[in-house]
């Protein structure tokens, strides 16, 4: 293939030398089908005498032919005239490079696009140059539509950054925090300084897939013309299309510039096999194929897939699963049977393929399961409902999932009569939170919903409940579930009314301590308030008190004595430095909410509560408040009072 050039030129040559042959070859023994004189062409006109002449013109004598055997050879013309154009000189190539030919068992074999790239036709970009877009700024979400400021980081070392965006490398305890740092890497930015927006985009990609949102990553990568893909951005847009099942996603990538070289580093390596780099290069080598299927090429797509089978590139069941998918696409359907008993273990390519051709997988492989596979399977219409709503608890935990998703799909699990259960009971409980006549009813199956713990503090009931738990009007009798019904509103935000509910909470409790760090013009808290819920805190090591302190320090509402105070009272130091510590205070002292928002997430990574620590909290939320994120830093520090 290096030789393309040569090959090219070589072929060029030697058909321009048959075509002019061939034409000379015409010109000589070309017959006319004319009757005699017709071929001739005419005379040219001449001038009309002036006047009429005195005297006849002389009639020259006709001369007679010549009989047949009697004519005279005609003079030979000018040989330089009878010359052909000349045509430029051909390159010569050498042993090497012909041997580099591909013979014409081989050429046969090759697609239309590999065939284009060995005789150099092939472009580097399949959009016009002016429907090209800028890489100024990448993203998805603009300032105008809640997205962070577009220049934020392009004053920014571009080593911080880059060491920044690899550093999230795992999901958030928080669900607000999630969410924040979610909008940052969404968001439309410029490059900092220094970093190629290749570059930038393919870390922005590689951030959000290892929170688990493949959806925003696979927005964000196509907002990058295909031919601008870098390879570490390309094997992000696999990991996301896959994930989302949406193969033919990246064909675009494949059909322009081919099969890309092996991964040195995992692009997401939760719930992949052991060799990684093997396995990515056979996916990209199915996906080839995959890519030529739906292209037209069938029949190459067909070979393509034999070979993958025959060299075992790949488990069988991966490689029948791309067989499968590729046949969809064609008229001559092969018939593929998936077996399944030999396979002892589900991964991301056979998780995505199965679901998208409609095979059922083994109920004994879906059984614990990775959090990869709840956070790729619950946003996916080809996923069944039930192991959807299964999926859903995890992701409303993380912030992936919203309020109103959570509820949207509840309401499809209640509508389809074939799921019962625990779903089916969840669902009808729902139902009854938001439009049972009596307010005791309603409370009740929302506290039927919050007392299940199937995974942890079940805070995803929380936000299942949140806007039925909004429609309860406050009042003292009702001020018992208040604790529930405030940490409910504020998972889904509604802090208004949250705030609803001041009048009818008791000082000292959960639901005080939620509504003070939630109000938005709060003032400083007393500290005889704070020794109240300090003294009926029955949390490990009282860690809601921690995160209460932290906090309220964080928004300005405690005063240095106070704060000093429970700070020896919890063993907990607030004002210790770290590098993480100075680099986020750096970014709120100089008004840089995305780089603050990005630090925070990098500083809220874990999968428990219990990896959260007062004095991360209390930076998150003072350096927030700082850059004007205000809303962001009271969700966040409630969160972490009502879950700690």
């Amino acid at each position: 293939m290096k030789n393309s050039g040569w090959v090219a030129l070589g072929m060029a040559g030697a058909l321009c030398g048959v075509f002019a042959s061939g034409l000379a070859l015409a010109e000589q023994d070309q017959d006319s089908l004319l009757p005699p004189g017709y071929d001739d062409p005419d005379p040219a006109p001449t001038a009309l005498p002036t006047a009429v002449p005195t005297t006849l013109p002389t009639v020259a004598p006709v001369p007679v032919a010549p009989a047949l055997n009697d004519r005279t050879p005609s003079p030979a013309p000018d040989e330089a005239a009878q010359e052909p154009l000349a045509l430029p000189p051909v390159s010569q190539l050498s042993d090497e490079e012909l041997r580099d030919i591909p013979e014409l068992e081989e050429l046969e074999q090759l697609s239309t696009d590999e065939l284009d790239e060995l005789f150099g036709l092939k472009p580097k970009f399949d959009i016009p140059p002016a429907a090209r877009r800028s890489l100024r700024q990448v993203g998805v979400i603009a300032p105008a539509e809640g997205g962070l400021g577009v220049n934020n980081l392009s004053n920014q070392p571009a080593g911080l950054v880059r060491a920044v965006l690899k550093g999230v490398d795992t999901a958030l305890v928080s669900r607000w925090g999630h969410i924040l740092t979610r909008r940052a890497l969404a968001s439309r930015l410029e490059a900092p300084d220094g970093m190629d927006p290749v570059e930038f985009a393919a870390l922005r990609a590689g951030a959000l897939n290892r929170m688990g949102e493949y959806a925003v990553t696979r927005a964000l990568v196509q907002d990058v013309d295909t031919g601008n893909w870098s390879e570490p951005l390309a094997q992000e847009a696999l990991t996301a299309f896959i994930a989302q099942s949406d193969l033919v996603g990246v064909c675009p990538f494949v059909r322009l510039r081919g099969v890309p070289e092996a991964p040195q580093d995992s692009a997401n390596g939760d719930g992949l096999e052991a060799d990684e780099t093997d396995q990515r290069a056979a996916q990209w080598t199915m996906m080839s194929a995959i890519c030529s299927a739906y292209a037209g090429e069938g029949a190459l797509a067909n070979s393509q897939l034999d070979s993958a089978l025959n060299r075992e590139i790949a488990p069988a069941i991966d490689v029948l699963l791309a067989r499968r998918f590729a046949g969809a696409a064609g008229r001559g359907r092969r018939a593929v049977s998936i077996e399944w008993d030999e396979v002892t273990q589900v991964n991301p390519w056979r998780f995505s393929l199965a679901h998208a051709v409609g095979e059922p997988i083994p109920d004994a492989l879906l059984e614990d399961l990775s959090p990869y596979y709840a956070r790729a399977g619950a946003n996916s219409s080809m996923v069944p409902l039930n192991r959807r709503a299964q999926f859903a608890s995890q992701l409303a935990e993380e912030g992936i999932f919203s309020a109103k998703a959570m509820v949207d799909l509840y309401s499809d699990v209640y509508t389809t009569t074939a799921i019962g259960g625990v779903l089916g009971e969840r669902a009808r409980r729902l139902r009854e939170a938001y439009i049972a006549p009596k307010v005791a009813t309603r409370l009740s199956a929302m506290e039927a919903l919050w007392e299940e713990t199937e995974n942890g503090d079940a805070y995803w009931a929380k936000v299942l409940t949140a806007y039925a738990a909004a429609r309860v009007a406050p009042s003292s009798n009702s001020a018992k579930w208040s604790d529930d019904l405030i940490a409910s509103m504020l998972s889904a935000g509604l802090d208004r009314d949250a705030m609803s509910w001041e009048p009818y909470v008791s000082q000292g409790t959960l639901g005080w301590a939620l509504v003070t760090l939630a109000d938005r013009d709060g003032g400083i808290v007393s500290l005889e308030a704070l020794d109240v819920f300090a003294d009926a805190d029955s949390s490990r090591n009282a860690r809601k008190t921690q995160f209460l302190i932290a906090g309220l320090a964080g928004l300005g509402r405690l005063d240095s004595t106070n704060k000093s105070a429970f700070e020896a009272r919890l063993s907990i130091d607030l004002d210790r430095q770290t590098r993480w510590v100075r680099a986020i205070q750096r970014a709120g002292e100089v008004g840089n909410p995305t780089m603050v928002a990005l630090l925070a997430g990098l500083g809220m990574q874990g999968t428990q509560w219990s990896q959260m620590t007062p004095l991360h909290l209390y930076h998150i939320v003072s350096a927030l408040n700082a850059v004007g994120l205000k809303a962001e830093a009271r969700m966040i520090a409630a969160e972490a009072v009502s879950r700690g």
